[in-house]
């Protein structure tokens, strides 16, 4: 069975903008952000690549059209053999149904009511329902899906099949929350034999969404609402949270069943509605690291208590021993180290498809496993690799090279050389871009397309955050370490792998001097560990360069500039290299140096 996942939508952006002000800093509020594709053959993904990859418009919305065109010309799969389209979202009536309800019911003035009705009502004619879906898809790709072959999943299955799928299909409990999809923003249950069960008496709707208030914190503190939470996350290390914490005091109430409610509801019209609370007890915005880190810590607080009386609840409600961790949430990789030593579970998966970005994989999943001719494949193991994207071949690259060749000069290596040339330039205070293989899924640079830099200089971060990322001083960076020696190096406490750089850890005292580069303030580092298994090279890379250093890590950050996807093609790594001050660029086999203009 073949199943395309997909999610984008054309003109979502325009509307969002049009009827809501999602422009600006609110530009990324919108639905179907992260667009993109997958496909599913018998029950193995075999492709999936996010639009932005390659129409290089960073969190876009729009329909993926390219990333559905290259899953199936790289599977050699035509849409007259696709099974199922999977639509990570079910935008039906009785979805739309308690939302029209709940505006009607709310005490406003008649004419604001009347204006949201209708602005919500363009929204969903205009871009949501199904047949206006279903025309997109086919006024995109100039083919017409059979309506019964269409799959409308409910978002947040959607994250809980990708949560499930990935960590190898085993009977988990879980627990997704992120922004808000469809009408809630947070569920938990079980999945036992590919079977979903809902706990519905533990949902948070969409208006007490406890992510929707950490990006108006997000908002608050001048950055990008469902883009920058990551660097709300960083500065929470500079300081600790207020006692008592204003934001657990008279912003959020916790409830029976694992639920809880905010103070007041979000206002989808007004993206700064706690604007006023959060002035009344943290004072006016001061453009200040001090009063920043303050909120940060204080918000970072919030996330845990309210995120383990979740976690208290589901181990009140399940008897399984596994927790998947999923949503655009569970990108806080320092509050799910915290949720997992904190909890009862043997064990806590996060995903490198936890949000947005992963969700089309799950649609899939979801096709994939409730379909009654796949039982006996849903009792199979799954072989998981976030290495799902293009990969472009040798010659392609050289071609790219010549293109550039006044510019850049390069000699072509072997694996062998590669390992050792770059090893010893790693010895040194150097930037290098990593680019090698199948282009990884998600939002986390997991060693195919990296910068690399050497963590035992302690000024190694104000080198890349100022000179290359061209981004705020204080964002942390962090280390890839051999599975075979990061308990070693770092506290991994119930871990012993951390592939995706979904969990921190602290840093054991002997090597917070060895590896200043990759701890951040607070003595903690965001780990990836890796293997021969999965990443052969890059594992041969750092375990030469420790013979030559003695440093067990490699700083990994993202191949990229702020403001720009991630690196996907060739061109796009030549472009990053060359208008940064990244000191050498692998390119597959070849290694690249800028040429001296002024000679």
């Amino acid at each position: 069975m073949i199943i395309l996942g997909c999610n984008g939508f054309t003109g979502a952006a325009e509307a969002f903008g049009r009827l809501f002000g999602a422009v600006g800093i609110d530009k990324h509020y919108i639905l179907g952000h992260d667009a993109g594709a997958a496909l599913m053959v018998d029950g193995k993904l075999v492709a999936a690549v996010e639009e932005e990859r390659l129409n290089r418009e960073k969190k876009t919305s729009d329909f993926p059209v390219n990333a559905v065109r290259w899953c199936l010309d790289h599977a050699g799969v035509q849409f007259s053999d696709i099974d199922l389209i999977a639509i990570p979202w079910n935008l039906s009536a009785e979805v739309f149904d308690p939302m029209l309800a709940d505006l009607v019911s709310t005490p406003m003035d008649v004419k604001e009511k009347f204006g949201r009705l209708d602005r919500l009502g363009q929204l969903v004619t205009g871009v949501f329902n199904r047949e206006t879906v279903l025309a997109d898809f086919a006024a995109r790709t100039g083919f017409t899906p059979d309506p019964d072959k269409v799959v409308f999943v409910p978002h947040h299955l959607g994250h809980a099949m990708t949560g499930w799928y990935m960590a190898g299909m085993r009977d988990t409990a879980f627990l997704i929350s992120d922004g808000r999809a469809e009408v809630f923003s947070s569920m938990m249950g079980e999945i036992r034999d590919g079977k979903i069960r809902v706990f519905q008496e533990s949902t948070i709707g969409g208006n007490d969404s406890l992510a929707l208030l950490y990006a108006s914190i997000t908002r608050f503190l001048g950055f990008v609402p469902n883009n920058d939470e990551y660097k709300v996350m960083g500065l929470s290390g500079f300081a600790a949270p207020p006692s008592p914490n204003p934001l657990l005091e008279h912003f959020v109430e916790l409830r029976e069943n694992g639920r809880y409610a905010l103070c007041r509801p979000h206002d989808l019209e007004n993206s700064r509605c706690f604007d006023p609370l959060l002035e009344q007890h943290f004072g006016p915005l001061q453009d200040t690291v001090e009063y920043k880190a303050g909120l940060a810590a204080a918000a970072q607080e919030m996330i845990t208590a309210v995120t383990s009386h979740q976690v208290r609840a589901l181990e009140a409600k399940t008897d399984l021993k596994h927790l998947v961790l999923e949503g655009g949430l569970a990108m806080n990789c320092v509050n799910n180290t915290l949720l997992l030593e904190g909890s009862q579970f043997e064990d806590m998966a996060v995903s490198f498809g936890a949000s947005d970005t992963g969700v089309v994989l799950g649609a899939a999943v979801y096709a994939w496993a409730t379909h009654p001719d796949n039982a006996e494949q849903v009792k199979s193991t799954p072989s998981i690799t976030p290495y799902l994207g293009p990969e472009y071949d040798d010659a392609t690259m050289l071609k790219t090279l010549q293109e550039y060749g006044d510019r850049v000069a390069w000699s072509r290596l072997s694996d062998d050389e590669v390992i050792d040339q770059v090893a010893k330039l790693l010895t040194e205070k150097v930037v290098i871009g990593y680019y090698e293989g199948r282009l990884e899924h998600g939002p986390r640079a997991l060693g195919h397309r990296s910068i690399l830099a050497n963590p035992k200089f302690s000024d190694i971060k104000d080198v890349i955050n100022i000179r290359i990322k061209h981004r705020e001083p204080f964002r942390p960076f962090a280390p890839i370490v051999l599975e075979s020696d990061a308990s070693k190096i770092f506290d991994m406490g119930r871990k012993t792998s951390s592939p995706h750089m979904t969990f921190v850890f602290p840093v054991r005292p002997e090597f917070q001097d060895v590896i200043p580069g990759a701890s951040h303030v607070d003595g903690t580092s965001r780990v990836q560990t890796i293997t021969d298994r999965d990443t052969p090279r890059l594992a041969a890379l750092l375990r030469r360069f420790t013979a030559l250093t003695d440093v067990p890590c490699l700083i990994n950050t993202s191949f990229n500039v702020a403001g720009e996807p991630i690196v996907c093609a060739p061109a796009d790594a030549l472009n990053c290299f060359l208008g940064t001050e990244i000191d050498y660029l692998v390119l597959g086999n070849y290694l690249v140096t800028k040429v001296d203009a002024s000679k």
